[in-house]
This record gives C-alpha cells, structure tokens and sequence, in this order.
C-alpha cells in the first residue's frame, strides 16, 4: 500500500513563555509562519498556533470526505463552506484540546435537510482527520443547506 507523507519542522528559541518560533512545511506551500505561546493563548502578534493548523488541517479534510460521500450518494456539491475550531482549554489535568466543531454549509441540488445532515455525519466517520482525533477530541458537527 501506497504512503503519503506530509512533512513539517519549527525552529524554536527560547522557554515556552518567552520564546518564539517559525514552523514551515515540506512542501513548501506556506511559511514559514511564527509561532509563540503569545498566539496560541491569545491569538496575537500575527502568528499562528498548533492548534490553528490542526484547525485547517481537519476543515481541509472534512471538505474533502464530505464532498467524496456526496458524490457517492449521486449528490456532488456544487460548494461546500466548511469552519473548523479547534478548542485548546486549560484545566487541572493542564493544557489540552477538548473539541473541534466542524460548521459546515453547502449547496447541493436535489438534496434536503435531513439527507444533507445524515450524508455529512456519514463523512465525518470517514474524514481521516476526524478518525485521528477522535476518543481524544470531542467533534461537534453541524451541518446545513446554503
């Protein structure tokens, strides 16, 4: 079986509060972007964040499974518009990521409500994302018609 590898690498200075960083990916696509705990806790200074990657790594993916399972069930989209928010929260166990919610909008002619709803938490299941998350990560979806 085949292998995709996705590769990424950040360049860190310093102590976690203090400190900064840059993080880049192989492919070359974006970055390098910088990172701080700064813009991880309070989304500033212009940088980004794990847990924004994260983010944008599951809206990517559940836009992608979302539109192969419409068009499994006859049905591709015409446009899906997917928000994706990663949830980092402190508590006494310390810092972790509680939920993503996945807001999804799409426009699909033939389709109602019910069986855009239904086909959306089918590809969530599917969403590989989602499935690395998940019994980890509470996933909240809410899926409607454009």
């Amino acid at each position: 079986m085949a292998t995709a590898q996705s590769k990424a690498h950040v360049d860190w200075s310093g102590d976690l509060l203090q400190g900064n960083g840059q993080v880049s990916v192989g492919s070359g696509s974006f970055g390098p972007l910088p990172i701080s705990w700064r813009t991880r806790t309070e989304r500033g200074g212009g940088g980004t964040s794990p847990e924004e990657l994260i983010a944008a790594a599951h809206a990517g993916c559940y836009a992608m499974a979302l539109s192969n399972t419409l068009a499994k069930h006859g049905s591709p989209p015409e446009n899906l518009s997917v928000d994706a928010t990663c949830n980092f929260e402190f508590g006494e166990g310390g810092a972790r990521i509680t939920s993503i919610d996945l807001n999804v909008t799409g426009r699909v002619p033939g389709l109602s409500e019910e069986e855009f709803k239904s086909i959306a938490e089918e590809a969530e299941k599917g969403c590989p994302v989602s499935n690395a998350l998940r019994n980890n990560v509470d996933i909240r979806l809410n899926a409607q018609l454009a």
